[in-house]
């Protein structure tokens, strides 16, 4: 799906320089793959505490489990 996209073109000569990229469609995909794959990270992280569980749960006792 072909897209046309107003981009600071000192950002994306920038990014293709940083990430030796051959071409600015390189550089753009790379980026949003990136930037997709940190915020799912940070969904992730956000649930850090916020998990009950049981603690009469006995781990070592699951992997004899047959």
């Amino acid at each position: 799906m072909p897209t046309n996209l107003a981009i600071d073109d000192s950002l994306i000569r920038e990014a293709v320089r940083i990430g030796h990229h051959k071409t600015k469609k390189d550089a753009v995909t790379i980026a949003l793959s990136e930037y997709i794959q940190r915020r799912k990270q940070q969904e992730i992280a956000s649930l850090f505490g916020g998990i009950d569980y049981d603690p009469s749960y006995d781990y070592k006792e699951q992997r004899n489990r047959q």
